[in-house]
């Protein structure tokens, strides 16, 4: 094999789609003068053709995807202490968005095939606390909503879709982020299109949409007749050049996500049958996206598991990462020893939590999250690959599974 193979890369220009129609955008908001989107077009420009090719009723453009998810907890507006039931499988940024509001996160454990949440793995973890349930749409495979979402209003719960890896996604004909309440979007570097950072916010209809205008501009009424700022609210403004960006790239990302599937069904087709490796398991009538391709490696076939595989890929150029994340979310300093305001450990403690146990994240509660991490092997992917490409991760993944047989 060549080692000296060179794979595009969503780091750079290589595997990314910019071109002409980005930098003429770029000039012309240089040229007006005008980089800040209360003033400017190209926001707003950018919402409304987004929520035109989604079908949505309502959306906003934010810096980040940190920012999308706090925006869509701080319009369920949690008291002080309350829960919401999340993933433990997911970035550190969808977390803190939910202590920042003040709110204790929950982790259900995932599906080990899927990665994702589960409403049998919600369910146990519903209290009287629960204010809502986050689910993550993983490497852009949707989670199974439809019991979720009817196990969401037997309880009278909000449902927010963290789809920032899931651009255009689809479950049972209805796209990622259209089905519950509130959908959250990445546009960071490496998403199925970019901006750098940046992110959104999408509903279908006005029930959260009025909050979360306010919640991205410090919460001032602009157009109200008697402005204020009405409650404690960051500035989570998308600026104008990165809707200039983002325009171009809305008209592009549609032909992205093919070619990203398409050259996942070539993948799943070289890899059929390879003792020792799974290939990506769909959720049923469901459309994948692949933000990343992920191979399920089998320890009782592979000598040495994921990390032995792992090395090897690296090793013949294909620069993947073995256990994703490495360890579940609740095991990070940051949860794990209730470092966020000072010493105070809030929300974790404090008088909002009296009478309630302590918040306690035990291991063998995540048997799935466990299993999922010690086999998962992340396969870098984006839409510049070709099928010569594909060949060659694939003649890798089957050359370290015959080695390590």
């Amino acid at each position: 094999m060549d080692v000296a193979y060179k794979l595009p890369s969503d780091a750079d220009s290589s595997g990314r789609t910019f071109g002409p129609e980005e930098l003429e955008n770029l000039r012309q908001v240089i040229d007006s003068g005008t980089l800040n989107c209360t003033k400017g077009k190209w926001v707003k420009q950018f919402e409304k053709e987004l929520a035109a090719r989604y079908g949505a009723h309502y959306v906003r453009a934010l810096a980040s995807g940190t920012a999308a998810v706090h925006t869509a907890v701080a319009a369920i507006d949690p008291e002080p202490g309350d829960e919401i039931i999340t993933t433990p499988i997911t970035d550190m940024g969808a977390i803190a968005a939910i202590l920042y509001q003040a709110a204790v996160p929950v982790f259900a454990d995932v599906d080990p095939h899927t990665y994702n949440v589960t409403a049998e793995t919600i369910e146990p973890r519903i209290t009287s606390r629960t204010r809502a349930i986050i689910v993550t749409h993983l490497f852009g495979n949707p989670c199974d909503m439809k019991p979720i979402l009817q196990l969401a209003a037997a309880h009278n719960l909000p449902v927010i879709e963290d789809a920032a890896q899931a651009m255009f996604a689809e479950y049972h004909g209805q796209k990622a982020g259209c089905i519950g309440d509130i959908g959250c979007f990445s546009l960071q570097q490496g998403k199925h299109m970019t901006t750098g950072e940046g992110g959104f916010v999408m509903a279908m209809d006005d029930r959260y949409s009025r909050r979360m205008t306010l919640f991205v501009d410090k919460a001032w009424g602009y157009g109200d007749p008697n402005p204020d700022h009405y409650f404690l609210a960051p500035n989570y403004r998308m600026t104008e050049l990165q809707g200039a960006v983002a325009v171009a790239q809305l008209d592009k990302v549609e032909d992205v996500v093919e070619s990203r599937c398409r050259m996942a069904a070539l993948m799943d087709e070289l890899l059929e049958g390879i003792p020792g490796i799974e290939t990506p398991r769909v959720t049923p009538n469901s459309k994948h996206v692949y933000w990343k391709y992920c191979v399920r490696v089998d320890p009782d076939i592979l000598r040495g598991g994921v990390d032995a595989f792992g090395k090897m890929l690296k090793e013949k150029g294909i620069f993947c990462a073995p256990r994703y994340i490495q360890k579940p979310a609740f095991q990070c300093q940051v949860i794990r020893d209730q470092v966020t305001f000072g010493k105070s450990g809030f929300p974790f403690r404090g008088p909002y939590r009296e009478g309630l146990p302590p918040m306690q994240y035990r291991a063998e509660e995540y048997p799935g999250s466990f299993d999922a991490l010690s086999r998962i092997c992340v396969i870098p992917w984006n839409e510049k690959y070709t099928e010569e490409d594909v060949h060659f991760i694939a003649e890798a993944v089957i050359d370290a599974a015959r080695e390590l047989s």
